[in-house]
């Protein structure tokens, strides 16, 4: 919609298609028409007559058939990143740019408080926040945006040829979306097209050799510089911890020597291990930019997490709940999962084709009992029985709107005081929620039903308890 609306704007002939259509879809489509421009639903294979450059929408698959149509035409294919790009006018602010299996939303707002707290004049967007094309085409009532703070997903850099970020950081890698992109190695190689270009620093995790290897293969400009970060202590250009001080070795006069303090790990919110990461990613990007020590502290301690992300809800009976229902693939869930000693695990969903014996190996130590729910709660009960044999799993096989309620109650009847309770599905969502916010959100009025009831028993409702 924004794409279409700028396109229409600067007087090209826009045609919009897409394929089978609901009522979101015709509500859309009325309001394009309504602006002169041509919409076609039912059909998005065939190329328009007369089109000069597709621009597509991230989720549509490179196979798509409108995208060999229009190769076999000539036709050039950009995403909505890449035109909002090109369409930057003289003196544009500059990107500083996040992508990453996990924690780019979390760190690109993290980035965004500290260049605030700078007294900058910038905005988070790509993947979240404001659209690309209101800050680049907008009236930018305030003044013009000194440097942006630019989310992006492997969607939008497999259709973003030309972009080329002041400087940017790939957080990590993990298997995701590989149906889309075919291959680990081709969902790597459009994670690692962020680099390209960069001016002054590749930000990589240490903790991830992927990631360096990206930097490593990198095509930069002149003098750009290759910054780890570490939760360890840092060595030469790298951010890392020191006795709970996150400190900069990289921008100092004497890295060799120096470090600098910019903030303290209780400044960061909630400080689980990937969390610190985040802030550490997002500190080396800001100061990639010359931004001064004292404003990472300051844009820390100002950021607040959006929902859904490692969130305490309540403390009832000793037993902390946590809804963490972003974490939609099992990387995720693994980091949420070894930020607590002891857990009550929920988790199911659509699995999307993933594997879960790495994060059943991994989190075995940690788990009191597992409460699985959702299309594909199977293969996560196969791997928690290779892997945590003996850790209690149920199974609930409702799917009803009254699934997480019950999840929920089962959950405390398996708790101890100490214990916390996490949602932390390693899954998407769609197969009982209308996404990952609703999911969370339901799980945390049952949290709060929970605690106004004192937490007391409820009936769970039809459950296999299997081990």
């Amino acid at each position: 919609m924004p794409a279409a609306k700028a396109l229409h704007h600067l007087g090209a002939r826009v045609t919009v298609v897409n394929g089978p259509a609901g009522d979101k879809q015709h509500a859309e489509a009325a309001e394009l028409e309504a602006l002169g421009i041509a919409v076609r639903l039912g059909d998005a294979d065939t190329l328009p007559d007369g089109t000069n450059l597709v621009v597509t929408t991230p989720g549509w698959k490179p196979s798509s058939p409108l995208f060999a149509a229009a190769g076999a035409a000539g036709v050039q294919v950009w995403g909505d990143v890449e035109l909002a790009w090109r369409l930057r006018g003289p003196g544009a602010a500059p990107w500083l740019a996040i992508t990453g299996t996990n924690g780019k939303t979390t760190a690109t707002r993290m980035l965004a408080a500290i260049l605030t707290a700078a007294g900058l004049r910038t905005a988070a967007v790509g993947n979240i926040g404001v659209s690309l094309f209101d800050v680049i085409l907008g009236d930018q009532e305030g003044g013009p945006y000194d440097v942006l703070a630019v989310e992006l997903s492997s969607y939008q850099l497999h259709w973003a040829p030309s972009i080329r970020p002041h400087s940017a950081a790939v957080l990590n890698l993990a298997p995701d979306h590989l149906d889309w992109h075919g291959s680990m190695a081709a969902y790597a190689a459009d994670k690692g097209r962020i680099y390209t270009g960069n001016q002054v620093a590749c930000v990589y995790n240490t903790a991830d050799p992927e990631t360096e290897r990206l930097v490593r293969e990198a095509d930069v400009e002149e003098g750009c510089r290759a910054i780890g970060f570490t939760l360890q202590a840092p060595t030469p250009s790298q951010f890392g911890v020191v006795d709970g001080i996150l400190v900069d070795r990289a921008f100092v006069e004497d890295r060799q020597h120096q470090a600098q303090e910019l903030a303290e790990v209780a400044d960061v919110r909630p400080p689980a291990p990937h969390n610190i990461a985040n802030a550490l990613a997002a500190a080396a990007l800001a100061r990639a930019y010359g931004v001064r020590p004292d404003a990472v502290r300051e844009g820390l301690r100002a950021f607040r997490p959006d929902a859904h992300r490692i969130a305490e809800v309540a403390v009832v009976d000793g037993v902390t709940y946590v809804d963490d229902s972003k974490a939609t693939n099992t990387h995720a869930a693994e980091a949420s999962l070894t930020s607590y000693p002891s857990v009550v695990w929920l988790a199911g969903g659509l699995a999307k084709g993933a594997e879960f014996d790495a994060l059943a190996a991994a989190a075995a130590s940690r788990l009191r009992a597992a409460v699985l729910f959702g299309a594909d709660r199977a293969v996560i009960r196969e791997a928690l029985a290779r892997h945590a044999p003996q850790v209690p799993v149920v199974e609930l096989e409702r799917t009803d709107t009254g699934a997480m309620s019950a999840a929920v109650g089962t959950a405390r009847d398996l708790a101890q005081p100490g214990d916390t309770v996490l949602l932390a599905p390693a899954c998407a969502s769609m197969d009982m929620f209308t996404n990952y916010n609703q999911r969370g959100d339901v799980f945390a009025e049952a949290v709060r039903a929970l605690a106004a009831r004192g937490g007391g028993p409820e009936e769970a409702g039809p459950a296999d308890h299997g081990r």
